[in-house]
């Protein structure tokens, strides 16, 4: 690629499977295979389910914090970190993270150099509340060489403010592992409302959006699967994918476009024209 072009070509994958819940050994194991199924396939980013290597229903939260680990030096992110290094990819994955008798549900950035950062998911869901503190470290964005990455965790999305300071903090790709259930009033000739979430939030802050869900149905709970790829104009290039299969969704996005075709027309360009002066910050 010519220098100056302003092409910044990227493969992203989103692997949607099914955790076996408590089985993090095997669930790593499997991961781990998908992750070279993936890079055989091209990506350089690849995104994993909110804790994909534990199962999301815990019971106790002394049985989330039996199956949590610490970051970066826990058994999984290495494994992780080796997966990286041997493909030299990126890798964003939910984790559920314990950080002394605290306990996180966390996304993990790992790169062909090893730990890159951690995510703690901002706002929690359900009964997540009874066993998770609520993330501490606010909407972080990483550099790479293909781009600025941010992350967080499924319902986070339904807060415009995440999209938008991750937008505002330079982000260029949104990467949120996930693990979206049904919700109520659900139109089920239509797709999915957190599939119309993201596609609005890329359009509306102009950034890629990679959304990797999981499928199944663990401990009575289901899950929807519909993983997806979105691009800047808030379109889907992959996925999403089914409700109920394991797929790996892919597709190669030229990552400078976020910001270079920002500008709408020749009076609108979606960040520059927020009036920050008329917006109640207080409220």
């Amino acid at each position: 690629m010519a220098a100056g072009s302003g092409e910044t070509p990227l493969c992203i994958a989103c692997i949607q499977m099914e955790p076996i819940f408590g089985d993090t050994a095997g669930n790593v194991e499997r991961i781990i295979r998908l992750i070279d199924e993936a890079a055989d396939k091209g990506a350089r980013l690849v995104v994993l389910p909110e804790l994909c290597n534990t199962g999301y229903v815990f019971n106790s939260r002394a049985e989330a914090f039996a199956l949590a680990e610490s970051i970066p030096d826990g058994p999984t992110v290495a494994a992780w970190s080796a997966a990286a290094k041997k493909r030299d990819l990126y890798i964003v994955a939910g984790i559920a993270e314990r950080a002394g008798e605290r306990l996180f549900n966390s996304a993990v950035m790992i790169g062909p150099d090893g730990y890159i950062g951690t995510f703690r998911k901002v706002h929690l869901w359900g009964d997540e509340n009874l066993y998770f503190e609520p993330g501490d470290l606010g909407f972080p964005v990483f550099p790479t060489p293909f781009g600025r990455i941010g992350m967080m965790i499924c319902y986070d999305q339904w807060f415009p403010e995440a999209y938008r300071t991750c937008t505002l903090r330079g982000a260029d790709i949104v990467c949120i592992p996930t693990n979206w259930v049904p919700i109520p009033g659900q139109d089920p000739k239509r797709e999915a409302m957190a599939n119309i979430i993201a596609m609005a939030a890329a359009h509306t802050n102009s950034i890629y959006v990679a959304a990797a869900d999981r499928i199944g149905t663990e401990r009575g709970q289901p899950f929807i699967g519909q993983s997806l790829i979105v691009s800047y104009t808030g379109w889907p290039v992959g996925g999403p994918a089914s409700s109920d299969r394991q797929e790996i969704v892919l597709a190669t996005v030229n990552v400078s476009d976020a910001r270079r075709k920002r500008r709408w027309n020749d009076h609108n360009q979606v960040v520059r024209d927020r009036r920050p002066d008329q917006y109640d910050n207080d409220l």
